[in-house]
């Protein structure tokens, strides 16, 4: 099947870690071989509910008796691992759909390595996304086939996935899945375990985040799959947007101090969040980027 790209439905209403290190080996081949696995591995969540990790990154897919849903091919060397993990778990079922979380390259590129091996299937994404990607012209990012506005549901094999927009956070276009049985969500990027904000917060969306933070603890999820990091629960997310409240708090109080942007971001910390993941590389970037939110302000 050749898939014409500008192809799409428009809808609007419901649809029917770091690297783990290789073990000795005094053979060279093996070693290698044992550190190529460790780029990848495959752990299931719950039953017929998997995260796909692919050297820093992660993606979730969904097995039921009449087919597979899939998020984030991640990129096109990673798609040909996801597909073969997905082969393993679930030899023989069909792919019934590819849901990008957003449009970032870093997230969505490899479609068409993953239909290469497990057939071409629709791609869903939320409505904001198909204009970027359909700029970007990248052979990679294959466009969607259909789009939502607030929320949609892809429905399968006795199991259902809904999916949420829940406003501007990190792009105008993030996609949150939840399974209401298991009760498993799949957030990405702007949201983590442990972590402050990746370097300079690119393509981070103020004050809006904080309202879709909000919103996703609105969602009744337990756990929830992210796309970095260890899997976390409810307990993650009120971190983070303890983080960021903190964050905000602190630079405004640099910035009513008369600080510049240089010396707050020198000066400014939070040491109970130094054990988090990228604090001492990206937290003075965040310090620098709330900054200029909060001065854009006035």
């Amino acid at each position: 099947m050749k898939r014409t790209p500008t192809r799409r439905i428009v809808m609007t209403a419901l649809l029917a870690a770091p690297l783990a290190a290789a073990p000795f080996s005094a053979s060279p081949v093996a070693a290698q071989e044992a550190a190529q696995e460790a780029d990848f591995e495959t752990t299931e969540i719950a039953d017929g509910v998997y995260r796909f990790r692919w050297r820093f990154h992660n993606s979730f897919f969904v097995v039921t008796p009449d087919g597979v849903v899939a998020f984030d091919p991640i990129s096109p060397e990673a798609a040909a691992h996801y597909a073969a993990e997905i082969r393993r778990v679930a030899p023989g079922a069909p792919l019934h759909a590819l849901v990008y979380s957003h449009d970032h390259a870093d997230h969505i590129s490899g479609a068409p390595a993953l239909f290469a091996e497990l057939g071409e299937a629709p791609i869903i994404a939320q409505e904001n996304a198909l204009a970027k990607i359909l700029a970007a012209s990248d052979p990679d990012r294959t466009p969607p086939d259909s789009t939502f506005s607030d929320r949609s549901e892809v429905s399968v094999g006795g199991q259902r996935i809904e999916l949420h927009y829940l406003g501007k956070s990190h792009s105008d276009n993030m996609v949150v899945a939840f399974l209401p049985g298991p009760k498993i969500a799949f957030a990405v990027d702007f949201v983590s375990h442990e972590s402050v904000g990746y370097r300079d917060l690119p393509d981070w969306h103020y004050p809006e985040m904080y309202e879709a933070m909000e919103r996703l603890q609105g969602i009744p999820y337990e756990k929830i799959v992210f796309g970095h990091g260890p899997v976390g629960d409810r307990s993650s997310v009120d971190g983070q947007i303890r983080y960021y409240e903190d964050l905000r708090a602190a630079v405004e109080t640099a910035i009513d101090s008369g600080a510049t942007k240089e010396e707050a971001v020198a000066t400014v910390q939070l040491p109970e969040y130094a054990g988090w993941r990228g604090y001492d590389n990206w937290f003075p970037m965040n310090v620098g980027k709330m900054y200029d939110w909060l001065t854009a302000e006035d």
